[in-house]
């Protein structure tokens, strides 16, 4: 979860002035954290308390009123009663990391993914998104290899990952769809060496660069085995004192001793599990 973070903060200034190069400051002091963080954090508090994850949607809506929300999620949220709106935003996909680490098999996991998911984003495209990017983050905290991830996520999901990051990164565009994201997305992670350079390689292909990181990081952390200590404390300066606090309250209670911690090759993953 804290990689999903660190990923919205890191990328928010470069949103609506994408940079295709993976050489730039990892924190500024414009950097801020946006609606990726806020419903994200949502989701650890409804999973923490067992509140209904409409409803804590809303109240952090109306507490963070300028965090960035899309204009159909800022109808739906501002209502008591709305029901979901068909959406396939990749919305769906930047605020599910809570769901990879919760639940203890990847049949949970895809379950509470789509539930929280189909809240708002119950086009099958969102629910998908939403699912893939649950279940590497589970897989990658269970020991699975990347090219069993990436396996696992083309043959369930029909994501095209066969273009590298250079590939898309000259003629990809903002694309606010699970489609147009969440491959994107995967594949930063798939190319990475460690934390550091998976948001640095999804941020680099411009598009919506605080979404891409935010999807991106929270696999990478569960991949790599954690956020590397100095950039979490520099994630967690950004936050609020209560995002902050329901932040450490899940990563203490759902995060901390639940990743594999072997160097170099993964273990081969039982999809049965």
């Amino acid at each position: 979860m804290l990689g999903a973070l660190t990923g919205d903060i890191v990328g928010s200034i470069y949103e609506w002035n994408n940079i295709k190069t993976t050489v730039f400051p990892l924190f500024q002091k414009e950097c801020r954290f946006t609606d990726d963080s806020v419903l994200t954090v949502a989701l650890a508090e409804s999973i923490l308390t067992g509140e209904p994850y409409a409803a804590l949607m809303r109240r952090y809506c109306r507490r963070y009123p300028d965090a960035g929300y899309g204009g159909k999620f800022l109808s739906w949220a501002q209502s008591d009663d709305a029901p979901a709106y068909q959406s396939y935003g990749n919305g769906s996909a930047m605020r599910i990391s809570p769901a990879g680490w919760a639940f203890d098999n990847l049949d949970q996991v895809l379950q509470k993914a789509k539930e929280y998911s189909a809240v708002t984003h119950d086009h099958p495209e969102g629910v998908k998104g939403a699912q893939a990017t649950a279940a590497s983050i589970y897989l990658a905290r269970s020991g699975a290899a990347k090219k069993e991830i990436e396996t696992f996520v083309a043959g369930r999901f029909g994501y095209d990952l066969s273009r590298s990051c250079d590939e898309i990164r000259p003629g990809y565009s903002f694309d606010v769809t699970c489609q147009g994201t969440v491959p994107q997305a995967l594949t930063a992670f798939l190319e990475s060496t460690d934390f550091e350079s998976a948001i640095r390689l999804a941020i680099s292909l411009g598009g919506d660069s605080d979404t891409l990181a935010a999807i991106t990081g929270g696999i990478a952390q569960a991949y790599y085995g954690g956020v590397p200590a100095a950039i979490a404390a520099e994630t967690l300066r950004f936050l609020d004192e209560p995002l902050r606090k329901v932040t450490l309250e899940f990563e203490a209670r759902f995060v901390s001793g639940r990743t594999d911690q072997k160097k170099g090759d993964r273990l081969l993953f039982d999809f049965k599990k």
